[in-house]
Parts: C-alpha cells; sequence; structure tokens
C-alpha cells in the first residue's frame, strides 16, 4: 500500500495557513505533509502542529521568491554565496520542525549546459556532508518546459545521471510522474530506471494537473505497479482542485484517504 502525503500549497486551501491545513490533513487520513514554501511561518508554530496532528513533515522546498519568478540557484554558475545562504536557511528550517527531505531547486538556465550541470554537482556534493549528519536528504527534481520554461532539470535520465555522479548518499532523485508525463511520457519505464536513485515520488493527473483520476495517465494500475517494484517511499499528492479539496480527494478513497 502506497504511503501518501498531502502537498499543502495544492491542496486544504479552504484552511487559513499551513497549521489548519496540516490539521485537516491529519484529519483526512494522511500521515504525512509537504510544503513548498513553508518558511513564512514560524518553525516553532509549524512544529507544534505537526506534533498535535501526529503528521510528519516530509519534505519542503529550498527558499524561493515567486514573485520574482526565481526557481532556486544551485545549478547557476556564480550563484554559489546565493545558493550556501539558501541551503542553510532550509536545513536550519528542515531541522527545526522535523522534515526528513529538501527539494533542492536548480534555478533556469540552459538544460544542456556543462557548467550548470557541474556547478549542481559541486553545490551539491558541498552540502550533502551537512544534510546527512542532520539526517535530511537532498533531492532534485526534473520539472517539464511547459510549467517552468527554462528551468535547468527537465528529464528523468538527467536529474539520475547528476544524481549518481555527485555519489553521496543524502543526494537522491525527487520523481514526478506528472512531470514525467508532461515532459517525457511512458512514466512507469522511465521510473524503472531511475528507481534506485529516487528518494520520493509525486503525482497529479496531466496534462492539466489535477486529480489523478482524471487525467490521462492510468493511476490505480501505475500506483500498483510501483508497489509492485517494491518503492517504500512516500508519494505526494501535487496537484489543483477546482472543486474543492473534498472532490478532489474523492478518487482516493480506497486508500484510506477521506475529506469532507
Amino acid at each position: 500500500m502506497p504511503r501518501f502525503d498531502a502537498n499543502l500549497d495544492y491542496l486544504f486551501l479552504e484552511q487559513d495557513g499551513l497549521p489548519a491545513r496540516i490539521a485537516a490533513a491529519a484529519k483526512a487520513g494522511f500521515k504525512g505533509v509537504e510544503m513548498l514554501r513553508p518558511y513564512a511561518t514560524p518553525a516553532a508554530e509549524l512544529g507544534a502542529a505537526l506534533v498535535a496532528a501526529g503528521v510528519e513533515a516530509v519534505l519542503i522546498n529550498s527558499p524561493t521568491d515567486p514573485d520574482k519568478g526565481t526557481m532556486g540557484h544551485a545549478a547557476l554558475p556564480g550563484a554559489e554565496a546565493i545558493f550556501e545562504a539558501e541551503i542553510a536557511q532550509a536545513l536550519d528550517y528542515a531541522s527545526a520542525i522535523g522534515a526528513g527531505r529538501i527539494h533542492v531547486l536548480s534555478g533556469r538556465i540552459d538544460p544542456a549546459s556543462a557548467p550548470a550541470r557541474d556547478t549542481l554537482i559541486a553545490n551539491l556534493r558541498r552540502a550533502a556532508p551537512e544534510a546527512q549528519r542532520r539526517g535530511i536528504t537532498l533531492l532534485i527534481e526534473p520539472l517539464n518546459g511547459r510549467d517552468q520554461p527554462g528551468y535547468f532539470l527537465n528529464r528523468a535520465e538527467q536529474g539520475a545521471e547528476i544524481v549518481a555522479a555527485v555519489g553521496h548518499p543524502a543526494v537522491r532523485l525527487q520523481f514526478d510522474c506528472y512531470h514525467t508525463q508532461v515532459q517525457q511520457g511512458d512514466v512507469l519505464r522511465r521510473l524503472e530506471g531511475v528507481l534506485d536513485l529516487v528518494g520520493h515520488i509525486q503525482i497529479a493527473g496531466p496534462p492539466a494537473r489535477v486529480s489523478p483520476d482524471r487525467g490521462e495517465v492510468n493511476y490505480p494500475w501505475l500506483l500498483a505497479e510501483i508497489d509492485a517494484l517494491g518503492y517504500g517511499g512516500w508519494i505526494g499528492f501535487e496537484y489543483r482542485c477546482p472543486e474543492g479539496t473534498a472532490a478532489g480527494l474523492a478518487w482516493a478513497a480506497p486508500y484510506g484517504i477521506r475529506a469532507g
């Protein structure tokens, strides 16, 4: 049976603030949550909400500024000092709330750039020992070029090659089935090819990034196949619910998830 977590930047938006969304996720049956931009909420407040709800902080993103269109600096040559500050903030915040994973945002630069690849590898190698000391895994995630034009990582194999090149157990691949389907297709075969390096999986229904029962991927079949592959990690629900969270979670009732 998959272990599902709720992305609180997409689900339970009817609730005001992350602590209230954590409580709602727990009530719906989730044992874990992930958060893209938690930093505006004091870590002590968020940590208390997680403990009260009995919910694990599965994942946070490294800091970014959506108003400026930034998507991180880990792969940007010349921005190493900015990356150092971002990863330090992320590690401190993750440690304070007990989050076990940080999605390290690479930034916007030509995916074919060799200097960008080398910069990302070097930055991850420097950050990995401290992450490991704190019990935190650093993740990199390929994103599709339609939703995130110009983002450095855009293919599963590219991400896996970089993780392998870093060669540190605290650095893993975040495999998003939605992004992979939009960018490349053939989701299961691509996942099989990189599974040994995967530290987290996310799902949504393409092409509109809605609930998995409404898109072009047969998720009941795919989730059963992922189970059969022996994946034991978390699978994040990272999708929009224009009809409301309760309706957007109805498909997951057979997995013990309920809302409303």
